[in-house]
C-alpha cells in the first residue's frame, strides 16, 4: 500500500493561553484541524460525538524528573475539564539546560493517534518512548521502548508508523511500526540531523518538533541551532531518505509547525515572534509564501488551528496571537496585540484543540493549570474551564508539564 493512500492521523501539542478580543471574520481560512477529520476514517461519527462531549478527554503529560504522568481529564460538552486520574509512563520527565518555563521546549511530545486509539508520549530522563490504550479518560496497556537516542521530545504519526524525535547528543529521529504490543523500532529507520550537543540540550539549541506532511511523503524536523527546516522523503516502508533536504528557516530559531487545509507548512520563529508559511515542493524543497511576519509579542514558539484559524502562543509574555490563512497560503494577522494572561495563568507554552476545533486548550507552566476556551466562530476566545488538580508547576529541578493533548 502507497504511503499516499494510508489514513492521515496527527496530533500535536502545543501551548498558549489567553482571551482574543478582536477578529476579523471576513477572510477565507484554512484549518489542519479540520483538514485531519476530512482524512481521518470515522471522522463523521468523531464530529457528532464531539458536539455531545460523550467520553472525550484531554490528556496532559507532567514530565515529572521524580517520575514522568499522564493526567487524565473528561471533557464536558460545554468543555469543563474534570480530573479523572494520572497514569505513570513508567520513565522519567527532564529539563532542558536553561529552559525558562517549557521543560522540553519542544512541540508534540505527547501524541493521540485516532487510528489506533492510542496516545504517546515521551520519557525524556530515560530516553523512552511510552504509549497506553485510550478508551474514554481511561488508558491502559502500558508499553515502553527506547527512543534509539537521547532526551526524545517530540513525536509523529502517519497510518502505522511513528517517528520520535530525539533533541540531545547525536539529534536524530527514529521510526516506529505501530502495533498491538506498542511501538516496535523499524530497522535501518534511524537518521541523524547533523547537530551534536550534550545528552540534555541547551533549551535554545535542541531540534523542536517532528511531523509529517499532510500527505505522509515527508518527514519534517524544525532545528533552533542551524535555523534549518530539515525534510526527509519517506518511503512506502515507512523509512526516510538517507539525507535530509536542508532548508534555510525564513526567520531565527524555528520551533513549531502545522500545515493549512492545502498542505502548506505554517511555522512559529521564536527569535523575533514570526511565522512564516511554504509551500512543500517534490523531494522535500520548501518555498516561502509568506516570510517572518512579526506579531510584536514575546517568543513565539507554538502554533495550533482551532476553528477555521490558527493561534500562536507566546512564552514570554504570555500571550496569544490569532492568524488566518488564505487560499495562496498568504498569512495575515488577525488580531495582533495578543490580551495578556491573568494572574492566575502565566507562562503560555503548549496548547490542544478538540477535533472540531469548538475548545483550545492551554498548558500555562509558571502556574500549573490549564485554561480551556470557546473557540467563536469570528475566532474569539471565551474561558470556559480551569483545570488545577495534580498538575506541576515549571521546576528548573522537578520538571514540569509539557505536552497536551484532546482526544
Amino acid at each position: 500500500m502507497s504511503r499516499r493512500r494510508r489514513s492521515y492521523t496527527k496530533s500535536r501539542v502545543i501551548g498558549l493561553s489567553v482571551a482574543v478580543t478582536t477578529v476579523a471574520a471576513a477572510v477565507t481560512t484554512f484549518s489542519l484541524a479540520n483538514a485531519s477529520e476530512e482524512h481521518r476514517p470515522g471522522a463523521a461519527s468523531s464530529t457528532k460525538a464531539a458536539a455531545t462531549g460523550a467520553d472525550h478527554a484531554v490528556f496532559v503529560q507532567g514530565n515529572e524528573v521524580s517520575g514522568n504522568t499522564i493526567h487524565a481529564f473528561k471533557r464536558s460538552s460545554t468543555g469543563k475539564l474534570t480530573a479523572a486520574g494520572n497514569y505513570k509512563t513508567g520513565g522519567k520527565g527532564a529539563v532542558a539546560t536553561g529552559a525558562p518555563t517549557d521543560a522540553l521546549a519542544s512541540q508534540g511530545s505527547l501524541v493521540y493517534d485516532a487510528r489506533h486509539h492510542l496516545l504517546i508520549g515521551v520519557n525524556a530522563g530515560s530516553g523512552s518512548v511510552t504509549s497506553f490504550g485510550v478508551s474514554g479518560q481511561k488508558l491502559s496497556n502500558r508499553q515502553s521502548v527506547s527512543s534509539g537516542g537521547d532526551f526524545p521530545l517530540s513525536v509523529a504519526v502517519y497510518g502505522d508508523t511513528a517517528y520520535v524525535l530525539n533533541g540531545g547528543g547525536e539529534a536524530s529521529v527514529q521510526g516506529f511500526n505501530i502495533t498491538a504490543q506498542g511501538l516496535k523500532a523499524i530497522p535501518g529507520s534511524k537518521r541523524l540531523l547533523g547537530v551534536k550537543g550534550p545528552a540534555v540540550p541547551v533549551f535554545t539549541d535542541n531540534p523542536a518538533q517532528v511531523s509529517f506532511t499532510p500527505d505522509g511523503e515527508n518527514l519534517a524536523v524544525t532545528v533552533k541551532s542551524t535555523n534549518t527546516i530539515e525534510v526527509f522523503p519517506v518511503a512506502a516502508d515507512g523509512t526516510l531518505a538517507k539525507k535530509a533536504v536542508s532548508n534555510k528557516s525564513a526567520g531565527n530559531v524555528p520551533f513549531g509547525f502545522t500545515f493549512d487545509q492545502g498542505g502548506r507548512l505554517f511555522v512559529t520563529e521564536a527569535a523575533k515572534s514570526t511565522v512564516s508559511t511554504y509551500e512543500v515542493g517534490a523531494g522535500g524543497k520548501l518555498t516561502a509564501v509568506t516570510a517572518a511576519v512579526p506579531n510584536g509579542q514575546n517568543t513565539l514558539c507554538w502554533i495550533q488551528a482551532a476553528g477555521g484559524f490558527f493561534y500562536g502562543a507566546s512564552t514570554g509574555n504570555s500571550a496569544v496571537t490569532a492568524y488566518s490563512v488564505d487560499s495562496a497560503g498568504k498569512v495575515s494577522v488577525v488580531a495582533k496585540q495578543a490580551v495578556p494572561l491573568s494572574a492566575d495563568s502565566r507562562g503560555t507554552i503548549d496548547m490542544a484543540a478538540s477535533a472540531d476545533g469548538a475548545f483550545l486548550y492551554v498548558q500555562n507552566g509558571t502556574t500549573g493549570n490549564i485554561d480551556g476556551f470557546r473557540v467563536a466562530a469570528n475566532g474569539k476566545l471565551t474561558l470556559v474551564t480551569r483545570a488545577t488538580e495534580g498538575l506541576p508547576k515549571f521546576s528548573a529541578e522537578k520538571g514540569g508539564m509539557e505536552g497536551i493533548v484532546a482526544a
